[in-house]
């Protein structure tokens, strides 16, 4: 299936997505019903004003949705957005630092640290969690001790299948939040940046398609390769940036080991790896450290050191240049638009040569969130 053809039934799911979440009748103005990301209908007396987050790194998609503050309808959340993005918080910091000092850590949902009597005293209307942990969700028993309590649920999704699930979930928040107009506008730049590497992509053909290994948080881990993605997320953006996913080979699974003699054997043309800051929560990371503080020197020497790894110095990718890192955090935002345009010039340089994910990046910080574009977000081996 070509991904023209892909695009149109994605573009088709999505106006059968907007059919169902358009307004309601006046008669029914107050209550606000929809059906999530994980197929269920919530339905919800009217728009909520306290909003618990099951991860903090969803706060990626609610700020492009507000013209003021992001934080005003949020209570609490879990806290990986200050322990795996302490860049970007620092950033959301900045701005308002009061609402993101007040911000309660809820813990882990779904590892007992949730307490349903924490969440009443916040007085919540909504909580917010990751489809991906859809079956811890139900295993717990974690929506029905909320529904019996009087709290409603609602998944979203920008990790699993982020590129299906990215617009559904944008349209969900812009309900919740009563932003449905701008909710649109930055749909209408997703699929506008979207366009620019698919309509190209569309035209190459297979054999013209790089092979490419992706190093799921490379340097995590100091004494193991490696974690890969199949068909989804950073594998996915391989495939539609024009390349081909090795991991997509082995399994069609989310998450998939590799290891490195196969790695070897398989001799691809492009190798990246995901990075962030992670040395504030792990000290010892070998990473890169991309995001809004990332230093172009320090990633430099720390791209060159996972390149001169032992099995990685003889890879046919690294001798020619091409070993890269990018931000990792691009796996679980809507913003992965800017991670495909990226592995889009390393893939096929000529073919993209005039596209600019710098401009893009910037431009979407100055037209959706409330600070500025900042650090380093990407890097390739210097020969």
């Amino acid at each position: 299936m070509s991904i023209k053809t892909q695009m149109c039934g994605f573009l088709g799911a999505i106006a059968a997505s907007v059919l169902f979440l358009s307004p309601a009748t006046d008669a029914q103005a107050e209550a606000l019903t929809f059906t999530d990301i994980a197929g269920r209908e919530v339905t919800l007396p009217e728009l909520p004003d306290k909003i618990i987050l099951g991860e903090g790194r969803m706060m990626y998609g609610i700020a492009p949705l507000i013209d003021g503050n992001p934080f005003e309808k949020i209570v609490g959340w879990k806290n990986d957005l200050v322990q795996y993005d302490p860049d970007a918080f620092r950033k959301y910091e900045a701005v308002f630092p009061e609402d993101a000092a007040r911000m309660i850590d809820f813990g882990n949902p779904y590892a007992g640290e949730f307490s349903i009597e924490a969440v009443l005293e916040a007085e919540t209307d909504l909580v917010l969690l990751d489809v991906g942990n859809l079956f811890k969700a139900e295993e717990t028993g974690l929506i029905e001790k909320l529904g019996n309590a009087g709290v409603q649920v609602a998944f979203i999704d920008f990790r699993r299948n982020a590129t299906e699930n990215a617009i559904p979930s944008m349209l969900i928040l812009g309900r919740i939040f009563g932003e449905e107009k701008k909710a649109a506008e930055f749909i209408d730049f997703y699929i506008a940046q979207m366009r620019k590497v698919t309509n190209i992509v569309d035209t190459i053909p297979a054999e013209d398609r790089p092979l490419v290994v992706v190093e799921n948080a490379a340097g995590w881990q100091t004494d193991f390769c490696c974690w890969s993605f199949g068909p989804y997320n950073y594998g996915r953006f391989v495939e539609l940036a024009g390349g081909k996913n090795y991991a997509s080979t082995l399994a069609n699974a989310y998450s998939v080991e590799l290891n490195l003699e196969g790695i070897i054997e398989a001799d691809p043309d492009v190798v990246f790896g995901t990075g962030a800051n992670w040395k504030e929560a792990k000290p010892e990371v070998t990473s890169t450290l991309l995001g809004y503080e990332g230093d172009p020197e320090v990633n430099s020497d720390r791209l060159a050191a996972l390149a001169a790894r032992p099995g990685f110095a003889d890879l046919r990718a690294v001798k020619e240049g091409r070993f890269h890192s990018v931000y990792h955090q691009f796996y679980n935002s809507p913003y992965h638009f800017i991670a495909i345009q990226v592995l889009a010039k390393w893939l096929h340089p000529e073919d993209f040569e005039d596209l600019d994910p710098e401009a893009t990046f910037k431009e979407l910080h100055d037209r959706f969130l409330p600070y500025d574009l900042s650090g380093q977000f990407w890097i390739s081996l210097k020969n």
